[in-house]
C-alpha cells in the first residue's frame, strides 16, 4: 500500500497526491506512516515553506526553469556576435574589475558596472571576428572593499574551468573555457532509460589505475567502462568531479562548483566519458556536494566579496567545525539560484543522469549531526534541531530535477534516518529516489573487529539488513569508500590481513584464513544484495577484495600515490584468487539483471536459526539459503518455500569458478514437498556446506 501511494503521487509540492482522501498539505505522508501524526504541523510548515519559495521564484524570476538557468546570466556568457559578458554577485564590493591575460593583469583596465542587488558586469566586445575574451585565458575578479579599501582578488564563482600549476603555486587559476566549435565534444548517445534496478559502481577517476599517478578521464573511458560493464553494473557514481583544491579531501571540499576537476583532463574529455557510458547503456551519477564548501579564499567562495556571509551563514553558524569548511545559507535567494543552477549545469552541460547528494544529514539539522547519536525517535527529526531552510532547499532541488528531467535519479546520504526523505513531494516528503543504508557496512566492520564467527547473530544481521523505511527505496552496500579509507580496512583486509600478500596466488597454500576470507566476502555481498534494499552499491576495487586501503597524497604520507590507486592488475591475473571474487561479483550482478530482485517486493525471511547459523528467505521468486556456521555443514537441511516446483541453483558461493569446493553438483534438481514448513506451503531439502550460500530458481526460469 505504502509504496503504491508514493509511486502514484507527483514529485512536486503543487502536484496531485496518489489516492482518494490523501491531503495535499504536506501531511499525506501519514498514509505511509501514521506515527508521524504528532508532527503534522512541522510537515505542513516545510511544505508551505517550499510552496512559498516556488511562488516567489515564479513571481520574481519566471519560474524554477528560468531561475535555474543562472549560467545564462552569471559568470561568462558568450553572445552570438562574439561579445563576452561577465557578471558576478558581490554586493559588498565598492568597485570591481575583470583582470587576466587578456589585459596584462592590469588591475584598473577593465572596470565593471554595479547593477541591482550588487551584481557587477562588464562586456568585452569581439575583435576582428574573434571572441572578446580568448579561449583558455586566465581570469580573476579584482574588488575594492569598504572600510580598509583593500584590493582582494578572487576566482569567479561561476567559472567552469580552473587549473593548477604546482610549479608556481597550489592556488587554482580561473580559466575562461570556450573552445572553438571543432574542438568541442558533441554528444552522440541518448541518456539510457532509468534503470529498474540500481546496481551502482562508486568510482573515483583519479585512482582508477595501478600506476602511481592520477588517472585521467580518457583512461577511465578506455579502461574502466568496459570493466564496469563486464561486471554488470548499470550505474556509475563518479566522485571528486567538482573541483577541489585539496586532493586528499576525496572531492568533498569544493572550491569551484561549476568546474570539472582539471587534474583528470579537460571538460570535453569528461563529456566523452559520460557519452561513451551512455552508449553502453550505463547511467552516470555525480557525487554532488552542496552540504558545505571549502574555506579557501584565494580559489574558493569563502569571503568572496570580503564578507563571510555572501554565500554562507555569518559567524559560527556558517562554519562546520568537524569538516573545517563553510556552510551555505539555504534561505538566501541568490544562494538558491547558485545551487539550483549548479545542479542544472551538470545535467545540461555534461549530461549527467542525476546525483548522490553528499552530507545530507548536515543539511537537515542545525547540529549537522555532530556529536548526535540518532536513536530513531521521531522527535529527533522535527522541532528546533531541524534546519528547515536546508530541508526546503533539498525539496526545491528534487522539485526542479524531477520535473525538468523525469528520469533523473537522486540519492540521499543521510545517517539520521529522517522519515519521508524518499517520499514524493506532494505527500510532504523531501522527494529523493533512494537513500543509503549506512548502518549495514558499520555492522560488518564491527563484527569483524569484535566478534568470533560463532558469535554472529543471525537475527541481528537480518534486522540490520531489513530495518529500513519500507516504501522508501534504499541502497544497500557492504562497504563504500568510507570503509576503504586510512583509519579503517576494507572487508577483505579485516578477513585476511597479511595473508593477502602471501596466499592469494593459486600456486600458494589455500589456507584456512584465505578460505574463510573468500567465503565470507562472497556471502556478505550476496546477503546484502538480496536482503538489504532496493539498490546495491560497490566501491571500485572492493568487488575483487582489494588488498589495501585508500590514502591520497598528502603531507602525512610524503605525498605518496602508493595507496591512491586501484590494483586492477590483480583480478586480471589468472593465477591470483582475486579473479575468483571478481567473477563472483559479475555473476551476482548479471543474475540480478535476469531476476530483478532489487525492484521486487521486500524479501520474506522464513528462517533465522541461531544454533545452525542459517538464514533462509525468498525474494523475486528465488530461494536464498545461507549457512554462516564456521565449522558445521548440514545434509538434507529442510527449508520452507511458498511456490511448489522443481528448483536449480543459479548462484553458489561454493562454485569452484569462484574459489569454492563445488560441494553441490551443478544441475542438481530440488523438488518441493507440499508440507507446510516455517510458515511456507512447501519444503525442499538441501546440502549446506559450512560458510556457503546458494540461490535457487524454478527450472522454468533458467
Amino acid at each position: 500500500m505504502t509504496s503504491t501511494v508514493n509511486q502514484a503521487s507527483d514529485n512536486s509540492v503543487f502536484g496531485a497526491t496518489g489516492g482518494a482522501n490523501v491531503p495535499a498539505d504536506g501531511t499525506g505522508v501519514l498514509q505511509l506512516d501514521p506515527w508521524l501524526e504528532p508532527y503534522k504541523d512541522a510537515l505542513r510548515s516545510r511544505y508551505s515553506h517550499a510552496q512559498k519559495w516556488i511562488k516567489t521564484i515564479n513571481e520574481t524570476e519566471g519560474g524554477l526553469d528560468k531561475f535555474s538557468r543562472g549560467t545564462e546570466k552569471f559568470g561568462f556568457v558568450v553572445h552570438g556576435n562574439g561579445h563576452v559578458t561577465y557578471r558576478e554577485w558581490a554586493p559588498n564590493a565598492l568597485r570591481a574589475y575583470l583582470i587576466g591575460d587578456f589585459n596584462g593583469w592590469n588591475r584598473d583596465a577593465t572596470p565593471m558596472t554595479r547593477g541591482d542587488y550588487g551584481v557587477w558586469e562588464v562586456t568585452l566586445p569581439a575583435r576582428d571576428g574573434q571572441l572578446g575574451l580568448p579561449h583558455n585565458s586566465k581570469v580573476k575578479i579584482s574588488m575594492v572593499i569598504p572600510t580598509s579599501h583593500e584590493r582582494i582578488e578572487r576566482v569567479p564563482a561561476w567559472i567552469t574551468r580552473v587549473t593548477q600549476d604546482l610549479n608556481f603555486s597550489p592556488v587554482y587559476d580561473g580559466v575562461f573555457w570556450h573552445p572553438p566549435q571543432h574542438e568541442r565534444y558533441v554528444f552522440k548517445n541518448p541518456r539510457p532509460p532509468k534503470p529498474k534496478s540500481a546496481r551502482i559502481y562508486e568510482a573515483h577517476v583519479g585512482i582508477s589505475s595501478p600506476e602511481l599517478r592520477v588517472t585521467t578521464y580518457k583512461e577511465f573511458t578506455h579502461n574502466m567502462l568496459t570493466r564496469i560493464k563486464h561486471l554488470g553494473y548499470n550505474i556509475i557514481q563518479l566522485m571528486a568531479i567538482m573541483e577541489h583544491a585539496y586532493y586528499a579531501s576525496f572531492g568533498y571540499q569544493i572550491n569551484s562548483f561549476f568546474a570539472a576537476s582539471s587534474r583528470f583532463g579537460t571538460p570535453e574529455e569528461l563529456k566523452e566519458l559520460i557519452d561513451t557510458a551512455h552508449g553502453m547503456g550505463i547511467t552516470i551519477l555525480l557525487d554532488m556536494v552542496h552540504s558545505h564548501a571549502s574555506k579557501n579564499t584565494d580559489d574558493g567562495l569563502n569571503q568572496f566579496d570580503g564578507t563571510d556571509h555572501l554565500y554562507f551563514h555569518e559567524g559560527s553558524k556558517g562554519r562546520h567545525d568537524a569538516w573545517d569548511s563553510r556552510l551555505f545559507n539555504y534561505g538566501n535567494h541568490e544562494v538558491l539560484r547558485f545551487l539550483l543552477s549548479n545542479l542544472r549545469f551538470w545535467m545540461d552541460e555534461y549530461q549527467f543522469d542525476g546525483f548522490r547528494f553528499d552530507g545530507v544529514t548536515s543539511m537537515l539539522y542545525i547540529h549537522h549531526g555532530i556529536g548526535t547519536g540518532f536513536s530513531g525517535g521521531y522527535h529527533e527529526y522535527f522541532g528546533p534541531n531541524v534546519d528547515e531552510d536546508g530541508v526546503v532547499y533539498l525539496m526545491l532541488a528534487n522539485e526542479m530535477l524531477h520535473n525538468l528531467y523525469p528520469n533523473c535519479i537522486t540519492i540521499a546520504e543521510d545517517v539520521s534516518g529522517m522519515p519521508a526523505l524518499c517520499v514524493a513531494l506532494s505527500l510532504g516528503g523531501i522527494g529523493f529516489d533512494y537513500r543509503l543504508a549506512m548502518a549495514i557496512p558499520d555492522l560488518y566492520i564491527k563484527w569483524l573487529k569484535e566478534k568470533q564467527d560463532s558469535e554472529w547473530d543471525m537475527g541481528a544481521l537480518c534486522h540490520t539488513l531489513t530495518d529500513r523505511r519500507h516504501g522508501e527505496k534504499t541502497i544497500a552496500y557492504a562497504e563504500s569508500h568510507d570503509q576503504a579509507l586510512v583509519g579503517d580496512k576494507s572487508l577483505m583486509m579485516w578477513l585476511c590481513d597479511k595473508e593477502l600478500y602471501t596466499n592469494m596466488s593459486k600456486l600458494s597454500e589455500f589456507t584456512p584464513i584465505i578460505q574463510r576470507g573468500l567465503s565470507l566476502h562472497k556471502m556478505i555481498r550476496l546477503i546484502t544484495h538480496g536482503l538489504g534494499g532496493e539498490g546495491y552499491l560497490n566501491f571500485e576495487g572492493n568487488e575483487f577484495g582489494h588488498p589495501e586501503w585508500l590514502d591520497f597524497p598528502r603531507e602525512g604520507n610524503q605525498n605518496s600515490f602508493w595507496y591512491a590507486r586501484r590494483q586492477f592488475n590483480l583480478p586480471d591475473d589468472d593465477l591470483l584468487r582475486y579473479r575468483l571474487l571478481n567473477d563472483f561479483d559479475a555473476k551476482m550482478q548479471w543474475t540480478e539483471e535476469k531476476y530483478g530482485w532489487l525492484h521486487s517486493p521486500q524479501a520474506y525471511v522464513s528462517l533465522k536459526n541461531e544454533k545452525d547459523k542459517v538464514i533462509v528467505f525468498e525474494r523475486a521468486g528465488l530461494l536464498w539459503i545461507f549457512n554462516f556456521h564456521p565449522t558445521e555443514s548440514f545434509t538434507d537441511y529442510r527449508v520452507g518455500i511458498e511456490q511448489a516446483g522443481t528448483y536449480q541453483i543459479v548462484l553458489d558461493t561454493d562454485d569452484p569458478a569462484f574459489g569454492g569446493f563445488g560441494r553441490n553438483a551443478k544441475g542438481t534438481r530440488f523438488f518441493t514437498t507440499p508440507f507446510e514448513w516455517n510458515n511456507r506451503k512447501n519444503f525442499t531439502q538441501v546440502y549446506l556446506p559450512t560458510r556457503t550460500a546458494i540461490v535457487l530458481a524454478l527450472e522454468s526460469t533458467l
